[in-house]
């Protein structure tokens, strides 16, 4: 993804991220979505296809992730 195009992405951040801490954007463009730290958004983001996207989404509702951070 060329510059021009990756500063084309309409980023939207996630409902679930705090002001201090875990702030992803997603951004949605064609066929992938891309992820970026929201606090870094210079620099390098992830980009996914759709079923993948859509997979990891699935897992996080269903709880399939173990996380550090909860107590």
């Amino acid at each position: 993804m060329t510059a021009p195009e990756r500063h084309a992405l309409q980023w939207r951040k996630s409902t679930r991220s705090s002001n201090y801490a875990n702030c992803v954007e997603v951004a949605f463009a064609g066929d992938t979505v891309h992820a970026r730290d929201s606090k870094n958004p210079a620099g390098q983001h992830l980009m996914f296809g759709q079923p993948a996207w859509s997979s990891f989404v699935q897992g996080l509702r269903d709880d399939r992730f173990v996380s550090p951070f909860r107590g």
